[in-house]
């Protein structure tokens, strides 16, 4: 199912459909208890209802309603109900999905589809990622690798960042000297864990030259207010 998922994500872009689904925010941090509003433009009506998907990376999407601009309220997908969830329009194209008490567990991927009649096909919003925060969230848990012997006889080498949280979404920064450094990074998606807490892993290529030179490297994980970092040079290990 989750790969079903990405393919009609992707039909928004190798489609030649006319129908462009807008979402906004591209990205939003709320605390807990907050009400929270995510829009989506369709840019025309077809006549067609309006869903919206929640996904959390590592799991199958979750179906949380659909709805359209007559109708007197939106119809749920299992375990999502009118308690906590809404929908509204402001115009026959502009819909928002409404989370009316924000909770921990909400953090994800938001995603809002309808059919484009012009292509055939469901189109998809380009997302909303929420991050809810919460004074008990604990703060992350980082860890760094040194490069591998393998990679040290070669002109460059590549240092791991593995870092456990609790929530899908975090930022993941690396500095060198102190300094951050961005174009030789590489950052994965968070992969869920059977204790529901969330791995990444984010990997940074250096000059094999520098690491010899006993340069510092820092990763560094913020998720929301709490963040956590750890740092490694040649002299701290044993290779």
């Amino acid at each position: 199912m989750l790969g079903t998922f990405y393919l009609l994500i992707a039909a928004l872009t190798y489609v030649d459909a006319a129908k462009v689904l807008t979402q906004t925010p591209v990205v939003l941090t709320v605390p807990v208890g907050q009400q929270v509003v995510l829009d989506c433009n369709i840019q025309r009506d077809d006549g067609y209802v309006v869903s919206f998907y929640k996904h959390i990376p590592g799991d199958a999407p979750q179906f949380i309603l659909y709805y359209y601009h007559t109708h007197s309220s939106p119809t749920f997908g299992a375990g999502f109900t009118s308690s906590r969830f809404g929908a509204q329009t402001s115009s026959p194209v502009n819909y928002k999905l409404i989370i009316k008490q924000a909770e921990a567990g909400d953090s994800a991927e938001y995603y809002c589809s309808t059919w484009d009649i012009s292509a055939s096909v469901a189109v998809f919003g380009g997302g909303t990622k929420l991050f809810v925060t919460s004074s008990d969230l604990p703060a992350p848990v980082v860890t760094v690798f040194p490069p591998a012997r393998a990679d040290l006889q070669s002109k460059e080498a590549t240092l791991v960042c593995v870092a456990t949280q609790s929530s899908p979404f975090a930022d993941v920064t690396w500095l060198a000297r102190g300094l951050p450094v961005s174009g030789a990074v590489s950052t994965g998606t968070a992969l869920r864990q059977a204790d529901h807490t969330y791995k990444i892993s984010s990997y940074l290529t250096v000059e094999t030259s520098d690491w010899n030179t006993d340069t510092a490297y820092t990763c560094k994980v913020s998720l929301g207010s709490k963040s956590a970092e750890n740092t490694i040079n040649k002299s701290k290990c044993a290779i």
